[in-house]
């Protein structure tokens, strides 16, 4: 990388740092990167675990609205993630900074502000309860957007080495894992503090959410980008041609398929997970325990993953992970999901299988950037990751959604006993349903995703040959 005394002497047409760097990352960039994730889990979990349950039981609105909340938010989001994308791409004039970093540091706080907000519950009528979800909801949505796609675009910014990238997708899995666990145990027991969750929730919300922005930063100050490319007072390559290439970008096509079928998986149990131990096991303080077993098997699945990877490949070790998860949920449907010693035990092994696949998604965006390049000739960090988020989000959407439509299908009634009809129904929204969206997931990817280790070794270093 050029000093910055030999950048100022370069013609102010073109500045930038295209030599990969040589030496490896730390593990306190590695520790800070994954800091950043758990600040966003302090944030985001708290809105895709509590959310559902807030808007039915403390809001007061059914849960078809409450589904209907998440699905045009999170359709409105993804569009906000396109728009961000193209923003952070479209910058020329970096400062010191760096080009993803100020993100972080100035959305976190209006981003802490809004999640706070959005657990609050006024005394509306009903029209303006669902009115006033709706709002909050977006806003939120929109202030994550702001932190979130250029904090998922630095990754490739920070290291072209692909066990570094696998390592920064561990840290963040991690990251992630570690927030998921926190807010699980922490938050219903601050909640139950206080006599009424009108005041409980958003004391407990406040608390995760300036603890949020503390990770945040340790993530602003501990990371560098070290492959950001910045051209200046040169033609642009227009921002539709940029999206219309991914349309062109067959690894990118199968990856977002495989993160679209995940998210449901995945979303959906955090969703309806609530209501199953409260209404399927008769144990609502089960959420803790639940919230421990994900954290020990992450750890346990993140640390097996780069092993994995470097034995058999990427692609290898999603199939193996899908393929795990898939079995125990079935196994839990069946035979073991009624009991809550054996529940417990056969959700924590299909969790560490469903983790591998989890983790490896972070490094798989970062080669496809590369791929993109590659084809193109652009680099265009912000625009890729900001399009693979609209799947995210679309997904969500789904997630978020469905839910609630299926809860007022089957008769769900807040607070009171259901029936077996209902029983029947969260039971199959918490296995069966993540089964199969990771069926289609698994065979979608097996037989279509060609960007193996190999080939995204041998595309960079393609790169490199005509830069030089």
């Amino acid at each position: 990388m050029a000093s910055s005394s030999t950048a100022k002497q370069l013609d102010s047409s073109v500045v930038e740092s295209t030599t990969p760097k040589t030496s490896r990352l730390s593990l306190k960039e590695k520790l800070a990167y994954g800091a950043g994730d758990l600040g966003n889990g302090f944030m985001f979990d708290l809105g895709q675990v509590y959310l559902l349950k807030f808007y039915t039981d403390v809001l007061g609105i059914s849960a078809y609205y409450a589904g209907l909340v998440f699905l045009v938010s999170k359709l409105f989001d993804a569009f906000v993630d396109s728009g961000v994308g193209t923003f952070v791409d479209s910058r020329s004039n970096i400062g010191k900074r760096g080009k993803f970093r100020p993100f972080i540091l100035f959305g976190t706080l209006p981003l802490a502000i809004i999640t706070f907000i959005s657990f609050l519950s006024p005394d509306l009528s009903q029209n303006g309860k669902i009115i006033w979800a709706f709002v909050t909801y977006m806003l939120f949505n929109a202030a994550y957007s702001v932190v979130n796609i250029p904090y998922g675009s630095l990754a490739a910014s920070m290291t072209k080495n692909p066990v570094d990238r696998a390592g920064l997708a561990s840290f963040r899995s991690l990251g992630s894992q570690a927030a998921l666990f926190i807010t699980g145990i922490v938050v219903l027991p601050i909640v139950m503090q206080f006599e009424s969750p009108k005041v409980g929730y958003p004391v407990a919300i406040g608390v995760m959410a300036l603890v949020g922005i503390v990770f945040h930063l340790m993530c602003y100050f501990g990371v560098k980008e070290n492959e950001v490319v910045v051209k200046k007072h040169e033609a642009k390559v227009p921002i539709r041609k940029a999206f219309g290439a991914l349309l062109k970008n067959r690894p990118f096509i199968v990856l977002v398929t495989l993160t679209l079928f995940m998210i449901l998986a995945n979303f959906l149990k955090l969703s309806v997970q609530l209501f199953y131990v409260q209404y399927n096991l008769g144990n609502s303080n089960l959420i803790g325990s639940i919230s421990t077993v994900n954290l020990v098997m992450a750890l346990a699945g993140i640390a097996i993953t780069t092993p994995i990877v470097a034995k058999l490949g990427k692609k290898a070790a999603v199939i193996i992970g899908l393929t795990g998860s898939i079995t125990f949920e079935l196994l839990n449907f069946f035979i073991f999901g009624d009991s809550v010693g054996t529940f417990l035990t056969f959700h924590a092994i299909g969790y560490f299988f469903f983790m591998i696949p989890n983790t490896i998604i972070w490094a798989l965006i970062a080669d496809i950037v590369e791929y993109g390049e590659w084809m193109t000739g652009e680099r265009n960090e912000g625009v890729i990751y900001s399009s693979y988020s609209f799947v995210r989000k679309v997904s969500q959407a789904l997630a978020g959604f469905l839910p609630g439509l299926i809860l007022t299908m089957i008769g769900y009634v807040p607070n009171a006993v259901q029936t077996s009809g209902a029983l029947a129904g969260i039971k199959m929204m918490e296995f069966i349903i993540p089964a199969v969206c990771s069926l289609i997931a698994l065979l979608v990817f097996g037989l279509f995703y060609s960007l193996t280790d190999k080939r995204h070794k041998e595309i960079v270093s393609e790169i490199a040959a005509r830069k030089a």
